[in-house]
Formats: structure tokens, sequence, C-alpha cells
């Protein structure tokens, strides 16, 4: 039923903007002839409904694009890769914030379920969203779920938004742990925005499952009220976490030496874990609201153009 309503509501948002299945055709290896800038440019008004200024970016979405294309580092496939990312989380913070991971595999056959705890997370490592929890082996379906990660497997993920790390990240599947909150509510997702190693603000994803809200919070947790992509919830009272402090710590050492990098937290039981590092949120596209919002993230994202021309 929630993923008929969830078809349903995609179906709707196609009608309301035709340019959507434009977006879909791109997405499904229609052009991949394009090279990445014009590739680009032609998504991100299709997206946005806005011309892509790569000479000059201001706002936050057209520098992650222009970063897609002009900084190219090593280090950002291990960063993508949710796999091999985890000894870069261990070197920089230590092993104690990684997601017990229980197994890994290189085609669906691998997984014995036999083996596998009661409730735990099948996560794809090469691409974005690629996530099968199961809360209760008894009643898991397992036909369904290698037939979805069998299909993630063979996409490349780069292909969908440009994002370079992905495309050469050699596909898996990783079993991790599965986090509970001590309500017995849906985890909470701490994402933390940071810029030249500092971070700046915390978004945190409420629901993300049913009913998706992000609420946006300062360093000092003072709650501010813009949306990015999806609605904000002033009435949601979302208590201060008592390891707020570690967890921006955390956070500065991971991003250390990077223009930006959004670092993805969980609480669980107390302890703070890291879900994953990510490098182009929403992979630019994603609409602020206000739309001043998006130049005050972009102000924060200090790149050099003058190096590239």
């Amino acid at each position: 039923m929630k993923y008929k309503k969830i078809l349903i509501t995609y179906l709707l948002k196609i009608i309301n903007n035709p340019k959507l299945i434009i977006v879909a055709l791109i997405a499904n290896k229609y052009f991949y002839w394009l090279n990445d800038e014009k590739f680009l440019k032609v998504l991100y008004y299709l997206r946005t409904n806005k011309r892509l200024n790569l000479d000059n970016p201001t706002s936050f979405n057209e520098k992650i694009q222009w970063l897609k294309i002009n900084d190219r580092q090593k280090l950002y496939i291990t960063l993508a890769d949710k796999f091999k990312v985890r000894e870069y989380i261990s070197d920089k913070v230590g092993e104690k914030y990684l997601i017990p991971l229980i197994d890994n595999y290189y085609n669906v056959n691998e997984i014995d379920f036999n083996k596998l705890p009661n409730s735990f997370v099948l996560k794809t490592t090469h691409d974005s969203g690629g996530v099968i929890i199961c809360n209760n082996k008894t009643k898991f379906n397992r036909y369904k779920a290698k037939k979805k990660l069998s299909k993630l497997l063979n996409n490349n993920f780069f292909y969908k938004g440009r994002e370079w790390p992905y495309k050469n990240i050699k596909p898996r599947i990783i079993c991790e742990e599965l986090l509970k909150d001590e309500s017995d509510l849906q985890l909470k997702d701490y994402k933390i925005f940071c810029f030249n190693g500092e971070p700046k603000y915390i978004q945190v994803d409420i629901d993300r499952f049913t009913n998706h809200r992000r609420n946006i919070y300062n360093l000092d947790w003072d709650y501010i009220d813009f949306e990015i992509c999806y609605p904000t919830d002033p009435q949601y009272k979302i208590p201060r976490p008592e390891c707020l402090d570690e967890m921006l710590l955390l956070s500065k050492k991971l991003s250390e030496s990077l223009k930006h990098l959004r670092v993805d937290l969980y609480i669980s039981s107390n302890k703070i874990y890291v879900g994953e590092l990510t490098l182009y949120h929403g992979s630019g596209f994603e609409k602020f609201n206000p739309e001043e919002y998006g130049n005050i993230f972009g102000n924060l994202l200090k790149i050099n153009i003058d190096k590239h021309n």
C-alpha cells in the first residue's frame, strides 16, 4: 500500500510537470552521449527551470554542479563507496562510530538469509538510495529484496546526475546492523552541512519512509524556518541532542580539507554512528524555499573559479 501511494504521487507529479518524463529518459541511458557540462545544463534546466551558470555560479546548487565538473580528487571515489568509506571514517574518527557490519556481497546469490539476524539493513555501495530494511525476518520478502538488489547492482548511478565518483565503483551489497530509536519510532537522520571543514547547518530528516519532513537548525540548535525539497515542520519539536558537540566535532574532522561535505549521523542507544558521507547534496537539484537560502548556502561554499578558467 505504501509503495502504491508513492507511485501515485510520482505519477501526479509527472502529469503536473511533463518535463519529468524527459528527466526519466535522461536517467535511463538516452543521453549518455552528452558530455558532463552539456548534460548538466540540460538536466538542471529541466529540474529547476533555471539556466545553469557555470562561469559565475552563486547558488548552492549551481556550485554543486560546478564541483562535479571541476573538482576531481581521487579521495572522492572512496567517500562515495559505502564499503570503502568505512576505512576513511575509522582512520579519521575511530571505528566505534561505524555502523556494525554483518557481511558484504558481490551478488545476491551470496546472501545467506538464514545466517542473518532477525533485523538488518541491506545497502548497495555504488549508488544513492539503494537501501532495504528488514525489521522482522519472518515477514521479510527475500525474493523481492533480491530482485531489487539485482537491478540496483546493474545500474551505474553516475549517469543519473553525473556524480563522477560513482562511475567506477565496483558494485557490491553490504549488510549492516539495524539501528533502533529508543522510542521505537523511525530513526532520526542528522545531516550536518560542512563548508571548508566547518559545520554550519544541521538538517534533521523525520519519518523518511512515511511522512517525510525536514527541519533545519543552526549550530546553537535554533530552528530556522526554510525548506530544502521537503516540507519543514515547526510544530515537531526535536530536542537538542545531548551529544551535539561531539557530532559537530566528528563532522569537522571528517570534512577536514574538503570544500563541502554533508556528514550523515544517527544516534542509537546514546551512541553516534556515521551513516554516510555525501559530496553532492540532492545532486545539486533540491529546491530551497525561500530561494535566498540557496544563496546563503552558496556563499558558504568557496570555490576558485579563476583557477579553472
